[in-house]
C-alpha cells in the first residue's frame, strides 16, 4: 500500500462535497470568533488547505501543517489560484515544534483519529506548547461509535465518471483499518488504479477531556459536529492555555 492519501491528495476535496465545507469554515471561525483578525495560528492536518484558505480569508495569518506531501502539494496549488498566501509545512501532530508561538491552533476532520490512544497525551501537549497564553485549540473526532459501528466492517464505493473507489473497513481492537482501492481517469480515457491503507483511532469523549486537562489546558469543553448537542458521528473540543 502507498503512504496515506499519496493518491487520494487532488481528489480529496471532491470526495467530501457532502461535508457541507462552507458551513463547517463558518462554525470553525465562529469557535476562533474570541481571537481578533490578524491573530496567528496553525491548521495541523491541514489536507488539501480548505480550512486553512478559509481561515486566511476571515483575516487570520494562519499556516497549515499536514503528513502528507502530496497533500500539501495540493493545498499550495489551490491556495495559489486563491490568491491566498498561506505558509504550508509539513509536519506531525505528535512532532509539532514550531518556530515561534501562536494565538490558535486547529486540527479537523479526524486529524486526531490518525493519532494512537498511547500518543494523544504527547500530542496534546506538544500543541499546548505551542500555544500563547490564551490561545485556543480546537479540533475534531469521528466518534468512537461511527469507526466502530457505523464504519467499522462496513463497504462503501461509488462510481463516478472520473473517479471510483471502493472502501474496506476492517474493525479493530482500537479502532478501523481502512482500505481503499480507486480507479482514477486519466486525459486519454484510460483509468489507473491507486491503493491506500489508512488507520484511524477510536477515542472516548471523556479520555481526551482529561488528557487536555492534565497537559494543562483549561476552559475545555465538547459538542456534536456544528456545536450540536448530537455526538453519535463527531465529536468537536475546545481548549485554552491559560
Amino acid at each position: 500500500m502507498n503512504e496515506s492519501y499519496s493518491a487520494l491528495g487532488s481528489w480529496f476535496e471532491y470526495l467530501n462535497k457532502d461535508c457541507d465545507y462552507i458551513s463547517w469554515s463558518q462554525y470553525l471561525i465562529k469557535e476562533l470568533s474570541s481571537i481578533k483578525q490578524g491573530a496567528k495560528g496553525v491548521d495541523i492536518g491541514c489536507g488539501n488547505g480548505y480550512f486553512t484558505r478559509a481561515l486566511y480569508k476571515a483575516g487570520y495569518d494562519v499556516a497549515g501543517i499536514d503528513i502528507s506531501p502530496s497533500m500539501l502539494s495540493v493545498a499550495k496549488t489551490k491556495a495559489a489560484a486563491e490568491g491566498v498566501r498561506c505558509e504550508f509545512l509539513l509536519g506531525d501532530i505528535t512532532k509539532l515544534k514550531l518556530t515561534g508561538k501562536v494565538d490558535f491552533a486547529v486540527a479537523v476532520n479526524d486529524c486526531l483519529n490518525y493519532v494512537a490512544g498511547d500518543k494523544l497525551k504527547s500530542a496534546f501537549a506538544r500543541v499546548y506548547a505551542a500555544l500563547n497564553r490564551g490561545g485556543i485549540f480546537h479540533f475534531d473526532i469521528s466518534s468512537s461509535n461511527k469507526l466502530r459501528n457505523i464504519i467499522g466492517d462496513n463497504m462503501f464505493g461509488e462510481d463516478g465518471e472520473d473517479i471510483s473507489y471502493m472502501w474496506f473497513n476492517t474493525r479493530t481492537s482500537d479502532g478501523v483499518i481502512m482500505d481503499l482501492t480507486f480507479f482514477v481517469k486519466g486525459k486519454d480515457g484510460r483509468y489507473q488504479r491507486f491503493d491506500e491503507r489508512h488507520i484511524q483511532y477510536a477515542h472516548e469523549e471523556n479520555d481526551i477531556l482529561r488528557l487536555l486537562r492534565e497537559v494543562g489546558f483549561e476552559d475545555v469543553r465538547s459538542s456534536g459536529h456544528l456545536g450540536k448537542a448530537d455526538k453519535s458521528r463527531r465529536i468537536n473540543f475546545t481548549a485554552v492555555k491559560r
